[in-house]
């Protein structure tokens, strides 16, 4: 694995934090120093200006990073919105700078490191004065290759489909894709997993069933 990935998938609600929690926690306990960042989130509980309930304290709790949720975010909001809206109606726009200043500090701080998106790979940043700032566009910005998370269900090759083929039109490596919610009785399921890896030329590496507290991925993937 390269020593800082990126970890999108084919749409919101699909498992991201759930994945990248298992996989931090999996590396961690190889004694790997892998750290999180998660540029933008919304949706959270705060108290007194700190995160009390978010996507970062689930993924720090889980993988037991020794770091806040806070430390782990550059941005955050109270409304489950998307991050251009949300940034918006709080009067505070997202700030690329910001963002890259952060990962940068996080990359002198960890060996490796997984930065969570939000959304799927085209979720809007910034809308403003004529941008299109989008999710990869900061991807790209990052330089880092990514992670597609995928649900295991009905559906699922299409939507892989379109996001590996939006990434690689936009020339960002993609290091592989974990299908969530993994039923490994279910013969969809399994043709799912044949059928994207044929269609794609990308090994799945991973399968997450559903309460899954452990991951297991491809053999020598971290390396």
């Amino acid at each position: 694995m390269s020593k800082n990935v990126f970890i999108t998938a084919t749409g919101t609600d699909i498992g991201k934090t759930y994945v990248s929690a298992l996989i931090i926690k999996k590396m961690r306990e190889a004694g790997l120093n892998c750290g999180y960042f998660k540029p933008v989130l919304s949706g959270v509980v705060q108290k007194e200006g700190k995160l009390v309930e978010s996507d970062c304290n689930y993924v720090v709790n889980t993988a037991k990073i020794p770091a806040t949720a806070d430390d782990c975010v550059a941005f955050w909001w109270e409304e489950a919105v998307s991050p251009h809206l949300a940034s918006v109606r709080a009067g505070n726009i997202i700030d690329i700078d910001k963002i890259k200043q952060l990962y940068t500090e996080k990359t002198n701080k960890y060996d490796y490191l997984l930065i969570e998106g939000a959304g799927g790979i085209t979720c809007p940043l910034r809308l403003e004065n004529g941008e299109k700032y989008l999710l990869k566009d900061l991807i790209k910005e990052l330089d880092t290759g990514i992670i597609i998370v995928a649900d295991a269900g009905l559906g699922t090759i299409n939507s892989v489909l379109l996001t590996v083929e939006y990434a690689k039109h936009n020339n960002i490596k993609i290091e592989g894709i974990i299908f969530n919610n993994f039923n490994p009785d279910s013969f969809m399921h399994q043709d799912n997993l044949k059928q994207v890896e044929y269609l794609t030329g990308i090994k799945v590496i991973a399968t997450v069933e559903k309460g899954q507290e452990n991951i297991k991925l491809l053999k020598d993937y971290f390396k």
